[in-house]
């Protein structure tokens, strides 16, 4: 069990050196300081940590997934760009509708009525 901790918190300092996850954190640090000055609830401290888990996850796995597809072929490969769109898309998808929980969290208190 210590043997897999220390893979799983070995990935994570992997992919701490790639750009896309360390803008996500970059992104996540400011959600977080809105949330600290817009004294959000406890349920909206939930959905935010839930949708960037989810966004910080998918873009590990299609990390995950670049490097696998690198091992079998550097050259063009049709099959290969699609594998790479696929995953690359469900990071979008999440990150997406992460700033759609975002302006319905927050947005509340940037344009009140």
């Amino acid at each position: 069990m210590i043997i897999s901790f220390r893979a799983a918190i070995h990935g994570i300092l992997l992919v701490l050196k790639e750009r896309n996850f360390r803008i996500h954190l970059l992104l996540l640090a400011l959600v977080i300081s809105a949330g600290i000055y817009f004294k959000i609830a406890g349920h909206e401290w939930l959905v935010l940590f839930f949708i960037s888990a989810l966004v910080l996850s998918l873009e590990m796995i299609n990390s995950a997934i670049e490097r696998t597809c690198d091992l079998y072929s550097k050259e063009k490969n049709e099959a290969i760009r699609k594998i790479k769109d696929i995953a690359a898309g469900a990071v979008l998808l999440a990150a997406l509708f992460s700033v759609v929980i975002g302006i319905l969290i927050f947005g509340k208190h940037i344009f009140p009525q």
